[in-house]
């Protein structure tokens, strides 16, 4: 039986089209945050911020 294995990938080299698709991505879905009411405080938007800048935190 062969098993299965995960492999964690840190890719960190990104196209100019995959950066887009991100940031459009993202836009997208803030545009429907705020159109469903969905908001945050910019307290918790920097704390998200630094939670991904320093994940030792």
């Amino acid at each position: 039986m062969a098993l299965a294995q995960a492999t964690k990938s840190h890719e960190t080299t990104y196209t100019l089209d995959d950066a887009m698709d991100i940031l459009l991505t993202k836009l997208d879905d803030a545009i429907h945050d705020m159109e469903a009411g969905r908001v945050q405080t910019i307290e918790e938007a920097w704390k998200e911020i630094d939670e991904i800048e320093s994940p030792d935190s």
